[in-house]
């Protein structure tokens, strides 16, 4: 097993979120790691722009300019938008038509996207911008940087984007409030609603004018889409992460075997994803004395009546690996959304020319979500057999009804309510599973946008599905250890499971109980009689560190790091 230590990790992981740092934007492409440290942590944005990247961004506004002298034809600049690119503009028009776009797109619905979401985004509209590609102005650009690193957040609603000339909608209400359009975009400046006039008064930034193209570049792209995308995509990989710690404690609480995980059986079927799950559950499971050790020759417990375990341990790595592989394609496909450039049209400076395509339409995150959505609810399936595996005496090896704690307290029904609260869960994530990107409209804008990604909506319900996922998680650690203390007692005659567990899930145990405030105890398990505590008191604490990425998500941080370069 790779040498790690919990302190190491989490040192790892303040300085990588370390606000005193930077991340720099133009020149190279962005990581997740990249988007989470400026849309979570606040880490300042330093710009790229000198040499060959500012000369870009000025190329790409000059060839703008002399269209619209010249009279070129050139869509959303001389001409009106979509369905309307036959209406031809004026120069003296022009800059009107781009303010004006801002103006009709403030067409939001619903309640407001999280402020880490809309962080995400503005680095990742800077990034495309910075491509030179838009014939945006450098100074717009600086702006969003100088939002960022001032805490300023436009507001946005969770409705109104079909993500096919990109998130028009969302993108609007940014630049909107970017300009200071109308006192009616507001913000959130560090905690604090205002307008976007008052909050660029404290900025000290001018309001400002669209010039020709620039408002067409600022809301046709994936942006948003691709921001909420990256965060997902991100906490997905935190999740099954966990997912796996969660098993290997359910695992030593069954009494399960690590013969299913033999490299032999894998190397015969070798997918990637398959053959990294059992490489990882072979090296959670390491040193335990609650497994039945068939790998080393020195099985301690007698045969059980089934020479093997049941399919949810036997075919663990057979059923996660696909989405591991499914979660390394979406990560892969995100990560290029994030590093492209992606309005219309795309100016090539160069040659003197301009290209009208689709880089707008969002169909790689539109179906990305789907996937990241669906891998989710495959993955609370499986844990919620292994759960009902646990507290069912005919199957668990030996251990109380419901996970009861105090064996002489006849009224005492252990985490049976427990049990019934993760089954509302696990079927609202299977039904996010399903697929969005499918079921669009047809008749979008004047049948313009006859196909379009719902990849906004789909990065919503992503998020969604991540949300309720924290809260799933949450109630299958309290089963995992609650698991692992019952076990412990028939193996080893005390409570105290940190003596019998693998030093892999020694450190997740540990950090399950510090976040809930219960210390590890020879005298009794985790969950001892029902009136001690109140449970849902345990699943936000333990859901609100997960969320946090606090001790839990550190005490998997090699499986997490791993995770990340199989990705």
């Amino acid at each position: 097993m790779t040498n790690f230590t919990f302190s190491g990790f989490r040192q790892e992981m303040s300085l990588s979120n370390n606000r005193s740092g930077s991340v720099s934007v133009g020149g190279k492409k962005l990581t997740l790691e990249d988007v989470v440290r400026v849309a979570r942590h606040r880490t300042r944005v330093r710009l790229s722009t000198k040499g060959e990247v500012g000369r870009r961004v000025q190329a790409s506004c000059d060839y703008i300019a002399e269209a619209v002298a010249s009279g070129k034809p050139v869509y959303g600049v001389t001409t009106g938008f979509g369905g309307m690119a036959n209406t031809r503009i004026s120069a003296e028009e022009a800059a009107e038509l781009q303010n004006n776009l801002i103006r009709f797109l403030k067409v939001g619905a619903g309640k407001r996207l999280p402020v880490a979401d809309i962080r995400a985004a503005m680095l990742l509209r800077i990034n495309s911008h910075l491509y030179g590609a838009s014939g945006i102005r450098l100074e717009l650009i600086e702006r969003m940087a100088a939002f960022l690193n001032g805490g300023v957040t436009p507001h946005v609603c969770e409705f109104g984007s079909i993500g096919a000339s990109g998130d028009l909608a969302p993108l609007a209400y940014i630049t909107g409030a970017l300009i200071g359009l109308d006192e009616r975009f507001t913000v959130d400046f560090n905690g604090q609603e205002m307008s976007a006039l008052k909050a660029l008064e404290l900025l000290e930034l001018s309001r400002l004018q669209l010039l020709p193209k620039e408002g067409l570049a600022a809301v046709n792209g994936t942006s948003v889409m691709a921001g909420i995308a990256a965060l997902c995509v991100w906490d997905a990989q935190i999740l099954l992460a966990l997912a796996l710690g969660a098993h290997a404690l359910m695992v030593q609480g069954l009494s399960g075997t690590n013969q299913s995980f033999h490299p032999f059986i894998h190397a015969l079927k070798p997918h990637p994803g398959q053959r990294w799950c059992a490489d990882r559950m072979l090296a959670l499971l390491a040193g335990s004395h609650l497994i039945r050790d068939e790998l080393s020759g020195e099985c301690e417990r007698p045969v059980q009546e089934l020479i093997q375990d049941r399919y949810s341990l036997r075919c663990l790595p057979q059923y996660i690996g696909p989405v591991v592989d499914d979660l390394a394609h979406v990560a892969s496909a995100i990560q290029i959304e994030m590093n492209s450039a992606t309005d219309n049209p795309l100016i090539d400076a160069e040659n003197q020319t301009s290209y009208h395509g689709g880089n707008f339409l969002g169909e790689y995150v539109g179906v990305g979500m789907d996937k990241l959505r669906y891998a989710l609810g495959l993955l609370a399936k499986h844990l919620d057999v292994q759960i009902a595996l646990l507290v069912a005496p005919e199957f668990n090896n030996g251990l109380p009804a419901s996970l009861a704690g105090n064996p002489e307290r006849k009224v005492n029904m252990g985490l049976k309510g427990l049990q019934i609260a993760g089954n509302s869960m696990m079927p609202l994530l299977s039904f996010y599973g399903n697929s969005i990107a499918d079921r669009f409209p047809t008749h979008a804008e004047q049948f313009n946008q006859n196909i379009n990604s719902q990849g906004f909506n789909s990065a919503n319900l992503a998020r969604r599905s991540i949300e309720i996922f924290q809260q799933y998680m949450a109630i299958t650690l309290i089963f995992g250890v609650q698991a692992a203390d019952l076990r412990t007692y028939r193996v080893a005659g005390h409570y105290d499971a940190r003596e019998c567990l693998s030093e892999a899930t020694v450190l997740l145990y540990n950090a399950v109980r510090e976040v809930a405030g219960k210390p590890p105890s020879a005298d009794r398990p985790f969950i001892w009689d029902d009136s001690e505590q109140f449970l849902d008191e345990y699943i936000a604490t333990i859901a609100a560190d997960i969320a946090a990425e606090g001790l839990t998500v550190g005490a998997v941080g090699e499986v997490f790091a791993h995770l990340r370069d199989f990705q």
